[in-house]
């Protein structure tokens, strides 16, 4: 298995618009962030999840020309505002695209052009799969989807192989704990070191990824509220990683 964080940072970016912060003002290329989402290559497969604004400059810059199947967490903007951008990837067939309803209901009114029975020439030809939290099969692989809480929202993270990613969680039901048992590495969303209505804080991340014991545990969807990589690295534990924009990781079939 192959993944590539594309973007690890919150709804703004890193560095956020007209802040002259320490973050934001950074040389450190490791505190740039784009929005959040990922790339994994697993059995010869390419998958990615979350298809934000940042979408186009992500695939070039990781050199991306193919998709298999798309996996979309939930309908907030930082994570489907870049649906149009998957042209290139719809010339031979369409991308599937794996969601639950509501969040396929919220992809048609927000790109209504994409779903006319007659489409005009050259728009994205995205094939919308409404799934649920029980596992399905793409490409000959399995997918589970497990169900976390965003405030009150309900959305999803996926475990491919032994690979688990979680964004924007606040909270998870103690029922979907199963789901990311033995994980080799678990990717998990840390927004900030003080509490936030809607998002993992720190503090909340590590005591999942110490009850979840994953052999390594990486930090997206940060905010320039997080504080400088180079010194919040120093504060995390042996397995745990603050994830940034380019980071690949490998692991074994």
């Amino acid at each position: 298995m192959k993944i590539i964080f594309l973007g690890t940072g919150t709804s703004t970016g890193v560095p956020e618009i007209g802040c002259k912060c320490v973050v934001c003002t950074s040389p450190d290329a490791r505190d740039k962030r784009l929005r959040a989402s990922l790339y994994v290559e697993y059995r010869g497969k390419q998958f990615v999840i979350d298809c934000g604004p940042d979408f186009r400059q992500q695939m070039i810059r990781a050199g991306i020309d193919k998709i298999d199947s798309l996996f979309i967490t939930h309908e907030h903007y930082d994570h489907t505002g870049g649906m149009d951008d998957l042209r290139p990837f719809c010339r031979e067939y369409p991308v599937k695209t794996f969601l639950e309803k509501r969040v396929a209901q919220s992809i048609k009114g927000r790109f209504p052009y994409c779903f006319n029975e007659i489409k005009y020439a050259g728009v994205p030809d995205i094939q919308l799969w409404e799934i649920n939290t029980s596992s399905f099969m793409t490409e000959g692989v399995e997918i589970i989807p497990i169900r976390v809480m965003h405030y009150r929202l309900p959305i999803l993270g996926y475990r491919i192989g032994n690979m688990a990613y979680i964004t924007d969680m606040l909270t998870i039901p103690e029922s979907e704990l199963p789901k990311l048992e033995n994980l080799d590495v678990l990717i998990v969303n840390a927004l900030r070191r003080t509490r936030h209505i809607s998002h993992q804080t720190l503090d909340d991340a590590l005591t999942l990824i110490e009850r979840l014991t994953p052999k390594q545990a990486y930090l997206t969807h940060m905010s320039h509220h997080m504080g400088l990589h180079a010194e919040v690295s120093t504060l995390l534990p042996e397995n745990v990683t603050m994830a940034y924009d380019g980071l690949e990781v490998y692991l074994p079939d």
